[in-house]
């Protein structure tokens, strides 16, 4: 009789503990839900410049390279020349203000070394009339940029852009 009345006991609780476990997983996921609509939006490929200051407190200076960025599900592929790319994977923290992008670099360009593997990069991101904003520290600082506008970050404009198709045909004879 004792053990019938401890199980009963014991259903009652998981009865009455079940609904709070699952409302609270509920809220949890609702919490992930603008991270994962920030990450589609970046998906596909962005091409565009960068723009850094020559001088503290100057003007922003447009660059004369190309910048494009690749994004495919968590994977961030950065390239600005066959000397410089980064090969990352990135996360994006929720209930950021401006949203943050924190990229882990697995892979880079041989000039570059080996050391930056390994090495998270900080940044933030804006989504705005098609152009994405992304402002990094490239002095390997461990602060997360807190304005596109700050004198110590290099900012990158990129509008979305169709990846160029490889002709998998062979030329027709002549």
């Amino acid at each position: 009789m004792k053990m019938t009345v401890k199980r009963a006991l014991d259903f009652t609780l998981v009865c009455l503990l079940m609904p709070c476990l699952l409302v609270g997983l509920q809220a949890g996921c609702k919490t992930n839900r603008p991270t994962a609509a920030e990450l589609q939006r970046l998906q596909g490929t962005w091409e565009g410049f960068a723009l850094g200051q020559e001088t503290p407190s100057g003007p922003f200076v447009k660059s004369a390279d190309t910048i494009t960025i690749t994004v495919t599900g968590n994977s961030f592929h950065f390239n600005r020349d066959t000397n410089f790319w980064f090969e990352t994977t990135i996360t994006l923290p929720a209930d950021t203000d401006p949203q943050q992008l924190r990229a882990t670099i697995k892979d880079n360009a041989p000039s570059q070394g080996s050391n930056a593997i390994g090495r998270v990069v900080l940044a933030i991101f804006k989504i705005e009339d098609g152009t994405l904003t992304l402002a990094a520290r490239g002095d390997g600082s461990e602060e997360t940029p807190i304005s596109f506008e700050d004198e110590k970050v290099t900012r990158y404009e990129l509008r979305k852009v169709q990846p160029q198709k490889k002709n998998t045909q062979p030329p027709k004879p002549k």
